[in-house]
């Protein structure tokens, strides 16, 4: 009777042990989701910080551009506005909040593109520097958004596996939507002479 007993306390045991590293694990997963999602809403944030003093120099050689100009600092607008959780990252939010960053992007895109017909403005050291910094802040969205999505892999494998799946599901630590290229990325853009 006390082997039987003890072999019992010994399996219940190996399980809690077993129970009690593999959530501590999913926990730490799903923090280093959270945590890069973060970083990507700051690299975010980083560059509608920048976009009001890019605005403020093309105006001031560009002023009659005001459609272009107001379409950045509405996409700004919308794109600063939408606040997604990190607990609660659905593929829909996600899309969302990405859609209103590649609005963002899209609105940059034309700022930048009319100012190849200000020859003053393009030698402007002001702008110059706004444009380094926002081409850098691009790069480190791009970097951010990666080790989002890789982070949020290795949660979501883990959490799929057997016998980590139970318990995900026993703790209620559901899967993470990733980042994925807008609609339309697969076509290379036009270029017109």
């Amino acid at each position: 009777m006390k082997k039987s007993t003890l072999g019992i306390i010994v399996v219940v045991a190996i399980v809690v042990i077993w129970a009690i590293s593999g959530y501590n694990g999913l926990v730490t997963m799903d923090e280093n989701v959270s945590t890069a999602w973060s970083n990507v809403e700051t690299q975010y944030q980083r560059r509608a910080d920048l976009i009001p003093n890019l605005v403020s120099t093309v105006k001031g050689y560009a002023g009659h551009e005001k459609e272009t100009l107001q379409g950045v600092i509405e996409a700004r607008s919308k794109a600063t506005s939408i606040k997604v959780d990190a607990d609660n990252l659905t593929p829909e939010k996600l899309a969302e909040y990405q859609k209103a960053q590649g609005d963002v992007t899209s609105a940059l895109g034309k700022l930048l593109a009319i100012t190849e017909n200000y020859p003053d403005l393009k030698a402007n050291q002001n702008f110059l520097e706004l444009q380094a910094q926002l081409e850098g802040t691009e790069n480190r969205i791009n970097v951010a958004r990666m080790e989002f999505n890789k982070t949020a892999k290795e949660l979501n494998t883990a959490i799929r596996r057997f016998p980590k799946n139970l318990l995900a599901s026993l703790f209620g630590i559901d899967k993470r939507a990733y980042f994925e290229a807008a609609e339309g990325a697969e076509q290379a853009p036009k270029v017109e002479f």
